[in-house]
């Protein structure tokens, strides 16, 4: 919340791994993120349009055993600067690593934070003063349709036969923003 003005802030949630960067098995490392065309531009615009940039993202791996939260906040650091070097500012990074069928057992449950359930968005909404009614979410699976009526939701067409999707490409999306 803006506390001069008791205006809470309009957030665009985005996905990471196929909205952000391209989809790839797992990454967890900067020299496995490729950026997705445009979304720096993308970013940018929604800014201009008086969004905060919030990233969601559900991170199995960690649950799996293939990386560790350690890796996933290096990551997500090395992402925020590659963003400001462009005049863009991330103002939150938000993950689950939780799984039902994880093998590492401190992350075998199942979490309200896990998408799309609301739990990383409603803790993105108390942290940074976020007026859910008034943000969107993208993504670019069917689990980031989140379970939250007051908040859009919108879905890119990602890669492969996907059926269910609301825009073909990511800078469709300005048109509702």
């Amino acid at each position: 919340m803006d506390l001069q003005s008791g205006i809470q802030k309009k957030a665009l949630f985005l996905d990471r791994d196929g909205v952000i960067n391209e989809d790839t098995h797992y990454p967890h490392k900067p020299e496995q993120i490729v950026f997705k065309p445009g979304i720096f531009d993308f970013c940018r615009a929604a800014a201009a349009r008086g969004y905060i940039l919030v990233v969601v993202t559900n991170q199995a791996g960690v649950a799996k055993g293939r990386f560790t939260e350690q890796d996933v906040t290096a990551l997500h650091a090395w992402m925020k600067r590659e963003f400001a070097e462009r005049g863009i500012d991330i103002a939150g990074f938000y993950y689950c690593p939780y799984h039902n069928d994880a093998v590492v057992p401190e992350y075998r449950r199942d979490s309200d934070c896990r998408k799309p359930r609301p739990g990383m968005f409603l803790a993105a909404a108390r942290e940074l003063g976020i007026d859910l009614g008034r943000s969107v979410m993208v993504g670019d699976k069917p689990s980031d349709r989140i379970e939250l009526p007051e908040m859009k939701s919108y879905i890119v067409k990602g890669r492969g036969d996907q059926m269910e999707y609301d825009f073909e490409k990511l800078e469709d999306v300005l048109a509702v923003l």
